[in-house]
């Protein structure tokens, strides 16, 4: 009788994945679903995705079996893998609103209060008018703002001192943490009209906590598949909540300063901004429009300045460690970067963000490094709002789809030798203008998702860039190994930690400190 009932169980078992599978490949849309990748019930397609490679470059690896855009099962999720261009700006741009949903998971809700921020929350009504009013906060600081120009170039300048401490020879550190402390700085002066000096304790709290939330959020963890694995000890989850407390214990502080402070006549950041419209939206509570419904509780005020120090801190820090590991590995383009900076700037003054249109290699490089080390290789899932296609493919509502800009950046149709570091990729024939050499080049994004920080990172990165090429040669310290070019997988694709040798320039040695 066992012997039995452990046949017809089995057999109900076979017969309803056989039902779930032919049930995917059913469109009501008279498509067919994408090429999926084997999968079980309960568990999906994880035994098909084990493997020591990291997820963006294994997802590209399997377009050789699947096709550019193929899906896979996630315990019970529907996933689509997007490898190409083309169905990528469809997803992205085209139907940017059908496919504008973000998933739930544990992790995420724990790091978010529940969907209360931009970057998660899913799409609504409330998350519209939290991201205009978060958008029009920035646009203070836009662009071609001397306020934010002058903020960058004194931690810019904050940071050379730093690195030329040692007086007329050469300083070896680990510039993670410097660099780290300086866009910091920026993003608090945006967000709270403040800044960290080296060695303050909130800081290296800062660094601890955001350091823990990158190690453990979005990437797909079993708690995160199987979300009834909460019940059971998990390290990680027990790391990402600590961090978070930590995190929500000072943003908690500096929300309670800035209402005692707060003043209807004076905006001084992205706080005051938020807190302004949150009392305009109380004023004007009604039945059916609250503070809540609009997204400006103090939980959603809270978790939007948590957004901007988590993807402001350590996407923009990520980016700068990426360039200046390859500007060591490759002398010659730093040397380039130099000689460019010599003719258009001289030596006379500090870079400036009026001098980008006369430095494009510097630009190139710049663009270089977030080609071939796209900060964010998998961007944030999204997911499908209604029943819809991508290319001839059917999804059904509900589905997730990742956007694989590893893929994108690496196609070998779309670039020459796309494994070599080559800024010239970026410069036109002559060498004195800029160009976009493939479509497929989609660094932050695009679309009703696009990253709210663009032009606030593109700021940055020249900016600290420019002034530390202007004074500095960096290389290996002696004994140590070059920078590791592969990148540990996370929130951000993050390079292995390494040590930097910055030499002082000789035509630098006898001028004066910069200013901006």
């Amino acid at each position: 009788m066992a012997w039995f009932l452990c046949v017809c169980l089995f057999s109900a078992v076979g017969l309803a994945f056989l039902f779930l599978q032919a049930k995917l490949r059913r469109s009501p849309l008279g498509n067919r679903a994408p090429p999926s990748l084997p999968w079980l019930p309960f568990i999906g397609s994880l035994l098909s995705l084990r493997s020591s490679r990291p997820p963006h470059v294994l997802f590209q690896d399997l377009q050789q079996k699947y096709g550019h855009t193929y899906s896979l099962m996630m315990g019970s999720h529907t996933v689509i893998i997007v490898n190409h261009h083309q169905h990528a700006k469809e997803v992205l741009l085209r139907k940017g609103k059908t496919f504008a949903g973000r998933p739930r998971t544990v992790t995420t809700d724990i790091l978010t209060r529940d969907g209360k921020d931009i970057a998660f929350a899913d799409y609504s009504a409330s998350w519209r008018f939290h991201r205009k009013i978060v958008h029009g906060a920035l646009c203070m600081f836009g662009e071609g703002s001397a306020s934010i120009e002058k903020i960058i170039c004194r931690q810019a300048q904050s940071l050379c001192e730093t690195l030329g401490e040692s007086g007329p020879g050469s300083t070896v550190l680990d510039m993670s943490p410097e660099l780290t402390r300086a866009v910091t700085n920026v993003v608090c002066s945006l967000c709270f009209s403040s800044s960290y000096l080296r060695g303050d304790p909130e800081f290296e709290a800062m660094l601890q906590y955001s350091q823990g939330i990158v190690d453990t959020v979005a990437k797909d963890s079993l708690v995160d598949i199987f979300p009834w694995l909460q019940m059971f000890p998990n390290a990680d989850l027990r790391l990402l909540k600590r961090c978070v407390s930590i995190r929500d214990s000072l943003l908690q502080k500096k929300y309670d300063e800035h209402k005692v402070d707060y003043s209807d006549h004076v905006q001084r950041d992205l706080l005051d901004a938020l807190l302004r419209a949150k009392r305009s939206a109380e004023n004007n509570n009604t039945a059916e429009i609250t503070t809540e419904t609009v997204g400006l509780s103090q939980d959603h005020l809270l978790m939007t300045v948590g957004d901007i120090f988590g993807a402001g801190v350590e996407t923009t820090t990520t980016v700068l460690k990426w360039a200046i590991a390859y500007l060591i590995h490759y002398p010659q383009v730093q040397k380039r970067i130099q000689e460019e900076l010599h003719r258009k700037v001289g030596g006379d003054r500090a870079p400036q963000l009026s001098d980008r249109g006369s430095l494009p290699y510097l630009e190139a490089t710049i663009r270089e490094v977030l080609r071939i080390r796209p900060v964010a290789p998998l961007l944030i899932p999204h997911v499908a709002l209604t029943d819809a296609s991508i290319g001839e493919f059917t999804v059904r509502k509900g589905s997730r789809v990742i956007i694989n800009l590893w893929s994108l950046h690496h196609d070998e149709k779309e670039w020459k030798n796309p494994e070599v570091f080559e800024p010239g990729r970026f410069l036109t024939e002559d060498g004195t203008g800029l160009h976009i050499p493939s479509p497929s080049y989609l660094p932050f994004g695009v679309g009703v998702r696009v990253c709210l920080g663009e032009v606030l990172a593109k700021m940055e990165i020249f900016l600290f860039l420019s002034w530390i090429m202007q004074r500095f040669t960096l290389t290996v310290p002696p004994g140590q190994p070059m920078p590791n070019l592969e990148g540990k997988f996370g929130v951000v694709l993050q390079p292995m930690k390494y040590k930097v040798h910055a030499t002082l320039r000789a035509d630098w040695l006898q001028n004066k400190p910069l200013s901006c």
